[in-house]
């Protein structure tokens, strides 16, 4: 008899001890893959239309800013340069509109639409490309170089271009690479 609860006994201990075992690397299994997904966030690859402009504060003729305008935001941003347009956007989306920021817009606040769900891009982003070879974006280049100076500091159609980007979605914000020129404006 003695045998039989001992056996029973080591039975009990075992089951008592693969449950522990389970049970501490299940949170270690979650917590893994839950890492695992941030550090690989969801991209998608599309065609968007760019604004270009030169890069700011200081224009540098090897710099190219490219700046991606949610749509119902282009109309309001025809004609302002990229921080007035990236102002109206923080406006459009910040809970709190009562700082200065939202008081001096180039536009009324009421006339600013809102942003529907699952808009692509849920904000405007922006990109710099810097010390570019001459093969690289060589469309972009050579437009950039034969657009007016003007057409280059505030938003215009005439300075836009379509291109092949990946739009990286990320838990705390988005961003955007550019992988191909498409066409320059006119288009």
């Amino acid at each position: 008899m003695t045998a039989k609860r001992t056996l029973l006994h080591g039975r009990n201990l075992l089951v008592v001890g693969i449950c522990a075992v389970a049970l501490f690397a299940r949170p270690a299994t979650a917590h893994a893959q839950s890492a695992g997904a941030a550090a690989q966030p969801a991209s998608t690859e599309m065609e968007a239309i760019l604004f270009v402009q030169s890069a700011q504060p200081n224009p540098d003729k090897n710099a190219i800013h490219l700046v991606w305008v949610p749509q119902p935001l282009q109309k309001f941003c025809l004609g302002k340069t990229a921080q007035q347009c990236a102002n109206m956007d923080y406006c459009i989306r910040t809970t709190n509109r009562d700082v200065s920021m939202c008081r001096n817009l180039a536009v009324p606040l009421a006339r600013l639409p809102s942003y529907p769900p699952g808009m692509v891009p849920r904000r405007q982003m922006a990109v710099t490309l810097m010390r570019l070879t001459p093969d690289y974006f060589a469309k972009l280049q050579d437009f950039y170089r034969s657009a007016p100076r003007a057409s280059l500091e505030h938003l215009s159609l005439s300075a836009r271009v379509k291109a092949r980007v990946r739009l990286i979605r990320k838990p705390d914000d988005d961003d955007f690479d550019v992988l191909e020129i498409l066409a320059v404006a006119p288009f």
